[in-house]
């Protein structure tokens, strides 16, 4: 835990008065000082708008005090936009997803890798299926071989968890999603509207991403008697914070260090910080290395969603 964090209140309230809320821009900004503009984080809009503006809220309330810099949260409309936008340098620092955080990467030449959860190096997928469909549990990806003749939803097109691997463990079972299944596959868009198609009949089956589905069941919001899991994926890496190339220059130098570290020392060792990593899902903020993510550059490459 750094020096500023030891001043700072631990209560709900004291967060929310760091937050000051203004039209700038599309989002809501934390801090005091202006000084080079606010530093503008974002993230991947893979969960219910509302869930996701409270968790990137309560970052830039956390992120302004540990940096002494204002911040605003920028919502972003889909997958794509994100990457857009931090490639034309409206965004400084996105939570993105394996996928999206590689596509970034290439496009805007050094940006850094800066941070993962420590679900992020072994995350995984699950295949979910409406109990109408048939689709009974399979032990091992070759049993995916199942879900042809079903009408199937992935996530978002960009989505790690939700298309990208998915549809790796899909060819590995010898199915090819643009022939094999009734019609052309969903796109949904994100992971909860993923489970609420599969539950409404509207698809068989679907995939969403482990941590959303484990949080949807715990909190009773997903009829497991109509929608169950038929699928746990292996492991792969996931999500990370991508920091944009200018940082140094608006910021002054050291400051992506600084804003590593800041996102490191979201430990949970108080109040603020463990209500901040439970909205992540996690337990703990770890470093990440840009070679962790080679391996979904490779599978996108192979399946064409990277040239």
């Amino acid at each position: 835990m750094s020096m500023l964090k030891r001043g700072r209140a631990l209560s709900a309230g004291a967060l929310g008065l760091a937050v000051v809320w203004g039209a700038v821009g599309c989002g809501a900004s934390a801090g005091v000082e202006e000084g080079p503009g606010p530093l503008r984080i974002s993230a991947i809009p893979d969960v219910d708008p509302s869930d996701l503006a409270e968790r990137e809220e309560a970052m830039a309330a956390y992120l302004a005090e540990e940096l002494d810099v204002a911040v605003e949260y920028v919502p972003v409309s889909d997958y794509a936009a994100s990457v857009s936008l931090f490639g034309t340098g409206d965004l400084d620092l996105v939570f993105y997803g394996g996928l999206t955080g590689v596509q970034a990467r290439l496009r805007t030449e050094g940006a850094s890798v800066l941070a993962q959860r420590d679900i992020d190096a072994h995350f995984r997928s699950v295949v979910i299926a409406h109990r109408d469909a048939g689709l009974e549990p399979v032990d091992d990806v070759a049993g995916l071989a199942a879900l042809a003749g079903s009408r199937f939803t992935f996530g978002s097109e960009s989505s790690t968890s939700g298309r990208l691997m998915p549809a790796y463990f899909l060819d590995q079972a010898g199915i090819d999603p643009e022939a094999d299944f009734a019609g052309a596959p969903g796109f949904s868009g994100s992971h909860d509207l993923t489970i609420d198609l599969v539950e409404s009949g509207s698809y068989q089956a679907g995939v969403v991403n482990l941590q959303v589905w484990q949080a949807r069941t715990e909190a009773g919001t997903v009829d497991t008697d109509t929608v169950r899991e038929i699928f746990t994926t292996p492991a792969y890496a996931d999500y990370h914070w991508v920091g944009a190339p200018g940082l140094e220059e608006r910021f002054g130098g050291g400051f992506t260090d600084r804003l590593r570290q800041a996102l490191l020392e979201v430990d949970g060792s108080d109040a603020e910080e463990t209500a901040l990593l439970e909205q992540y899902g996690a337990e703990a903020i770890v470093p990440a290395e840009p070679g962790d993510y080679d391996r979904i550059e490779q599978i996108a490459r192979t399946l064409g969603l990277i040239r």
